[in-house]
């Protein structure tokens, strides 16, 4: 009996894959990202061919024609600023995949479930070499040949991925195909993916132009050794002026929703990982819905007798209420969680700043001075735990508010639209009514602590009454009656705290920049941790007072390797005494012509003028005759030779 039922369903599985809605379009996108390995690995080869190393190696030696070539190409600089929103379409590009890792749809093996994680790593791995190419193309210094294997790599993804779109209307998600969003329900999926991807071409597109340019010498190309940023030379100028920073008159947006700072940008890395928790929660969310859906029927067809739609039944009233709760607690979830997205990043840039003025009271004191490696290993664990934890958050506090939805609907809700309040009222009425009583006693002890128990203002403009008690006696009295009353309503507070801290604990979980656990125990919050060391590895090489100066520094260093002003007009060193002697009289001459009036305090002139007997003003008749001197020279001399020396 067994083996015939199994049979049976085998076969109708086999008819349902088999069925006219099957994707059958000759394309498979995972076998697609296993051949597209081997253009992937010949646009690496090619990009570190063109790029030169700046240090020697042993190879060189033994290999001198190749000049430094075949350096380690860098997919991306993640705690720069350059190109920010390409990159982080570049993360968007990369996102589905991701996704389809999280649910084991692209395992690249059949493997044990002992030795998942590998074929989880050798999935990643295999993902970031198909992408490989789309970072290494936006950052390498060879713009050109990047930009031009970046647009023929980004058409041949375009196309294979529409015309899987477009000739494959089912989605698979979770294991099985399901056909619910309509005709173009892949697309609905999908689009988020496709955007990325012609993003990238835009991108790829007007990088070759710009290349081809600069090329041209129509525009300059900018300096890849500028360690400074232009905004971080701007946040330096106003710390540098008097003018308070937030002297100028803001909206109301600004004030309670987000401040604009024309001076602060996000770093690839942040942007890269905001847009793939943004793309990952929409597919997830869609999926995650309507697989519930397709369960929610299931049951209803297998409970529901003869598919009865009467409103009045138990079973039916119970799945019109989960329906509609799990509508509604999707809904809030995803504002929730795409408002958190937004809300991460404020609080990095608030972080930030703190640390640029100094302050780390926001921080447990542990946290003062982290581990250095536990930093730099952060910058590479961010952009996983975060989105790993608006994933995770997002189904936790999904559930966690459908089973608040579906309790209210059925506590209050459903009770007044069936005209049972009164009865509803005389069950949970007394525990209510008993929980405001607890609320307003505890709310009266602080009035009467206020009025009769604290000594007056000591000044009118005091917000507040000073901490000192007043009828001492009295108070005494009160503290020993009350003590009776709240030992039981301690209770009450005891159950309240639990709840609080669930709740708080649940909504907060996908929240990095707050820990959910107690004080002195926040070393156990990994995700916690994750952030802390990220923040202070910015903090430590972003900086803009720290970069600007290390600029400055760059850029007196290469000055004094260009040479002096003397060493343009001396390009050919000789170790002659004559031609020293000439070199020193030149010098001297080119310096009393810019500096007139450092003639009369050379050693000649002190000795005359202390022979000369008194006058009105022998000095200022020195520096006349010195000025006149220096112009008759310079208009005798050359202006070329000036004009060189001043550069």
């Amino acid at each position: 009996m067994y083996s015939t039922d199994s049979t049976t369903m085998a076969s109708e599985q086999g008819e349902q894959m088999e069925s006219p809605g099957t994707c059958e379009n000759g394309i498979s996108l995972n076998h697609f990202m296993h051949y597209s390995l081997i253009p992937a690995v010949l646009i690496v080869g090619v990009l570190s061919f063109l790029q030169r190393r700046h240090q020697k190696l042993a190879i060189d030696h033994r290999l001198p024609f190749l000049r430094g070539r075949f350096a380690v190409v860098v997919p991306l600089d993640t705690m720069g600023f350059s190109d920010r929103l390409a990159f982080g379409f570049a993360y968007g590009a990369v996102s589905y995949k991701i996704l389809l890792l999280i649910i084991e749809q692209r395992l690249p093996i059949s493997v044990p479930n002992w030795a998942k994680a590998i074929a989880y790593l050798i999935g990643a791995l295999e993902v970031g070499l198909a992408y490989f190419p789309f970072f290494a193309c936006l950052s390498t210094p060879a713009k050109i040949p990047g930009a031009v294997m970046g647009i023929i790599y980004s058409i041949c993804w375009i196309v294979v991925i529409i015309w899987d779109i477009f000739t494959c209307e089912e989605h698979e998600v979770a294991g099985w195909f399901i056909q619910v969003w309509g005709e173009h329900q892949k697309l609905i999926y999908e689009w988020p993916w496709v955007l990325s991807h012609i993003v990238l071409l835009v991108q790829f597109i007007y990088m070759l132009i710009k290349g081809v340019r600069v090329h041209l010498q129509l525009e300059d190309e900018e300096d890849p050794q500028e360690l400074m940023q232009h905004h971080q030379m701007q946040h330096v100028k106003r710390l540098l002026r008097k003018i308070p920073e937030h002297s100028q008159s803001t909206t109301w947006f600004q004030r309670r929703l987000y401040e604009w700072d024309p001076y602060f940008k996000f770093p690839s890395r942040v942007i890269g990982t905001a847009v793939v928790s943004l793309f990952t929660l929409y597919t997830f969310a869609l999926a995650h819905y309507r697989i519930t859906m397709d369960v929610f029927e299931k049951l209803e067809a297998m409970v529901l007798p003869n598919g009865s739609t009467d409103p009045m039944n138990p079973l039916v009233r119970w799945f019109s209420v989960l329906r509609h709760s799990w509508l509604i607690s999707s809904l809030l979830a995803s504002l929730n969680f795409i408002v958190y997205t937004f809300h991460v990043l404020v609080c990095y840039r608030k972080h930030l700043k703190r640390l640029w003025r100094g302050q780390k009271g926001f921080l447990p004191e542990k946290f003062h001075k982290p581990n250095s490696a536990v930093s730099v290993a952060s910058i590479a664990r961010y952009s996983g735990c975060q989105i790993a934890f608006t994933l995770w958050g997002f189904m936790i506090v999904h559930i966690v508010l459908d089973m608040l939805c579906t309790s209210f609907a059925y506590f209050l809700v459903i009770p007044i639209m069936d005209g049972k309040f009164g009865m509803w009222w005389n069950t949970f009425g007394p525990y209510f009514l008993t929980f405001l009583v607890a609320y307003g006693l505890v709310k009266l002890q602080e009035v009467l602590v206020k009025i009769f128990f604290l000594q007056d203002k000591m000044s009118p403009s005091d917000k507040q009454k000073p901490l000192a008690l007043n009828n001492r006696k009295a108070f005494h009295c009160f503290s020993y009656f009350l003590f009776f009353y709240n030992v039981i309503n301690g209770f009450t507070y005891c159950f309240m705290r639990l709840f609080s801290s669930l709740v708080v604990g649940t909504f907060l979980l996908s929240r990095l920049d707050r820990t959910i656990m107690l004080r002195g125990y926040e070393s156990m919050d990994r995700g916690y941790k994750t952030w802390i060391g990220m923040i202070f590895a910015d903090h430590y090489h972003n900086n803009p007072a720290m970069v600007c100066f290390c600029q400055l520094l760059i850029s007196n260093i290469r000055e004094r390797q260009t040479g002096s002003t003397y060493s343009v007009l001396d390009n050919t060193p000789s170790d002659s005494p004559v031609d020293s002697r000439a070199r020193q009289r030149w010098a001297l001459f080119y310096t009393l012509l810019r500096n007139p009036h450092l003639i009369p305090l050379r050693k000649q002139h002190l000795s005359a003028s202390s022979h000369l007997p008194l006058s009105p003003s022998p000095q200022s008749d020195i520096v006349v005759r010195a000025w006149i001197m220096a112009s008759q020279a310079k208009s005798q001399l050359s202006p070329q030779i000036f004009t060189a020396a001043d550069c």
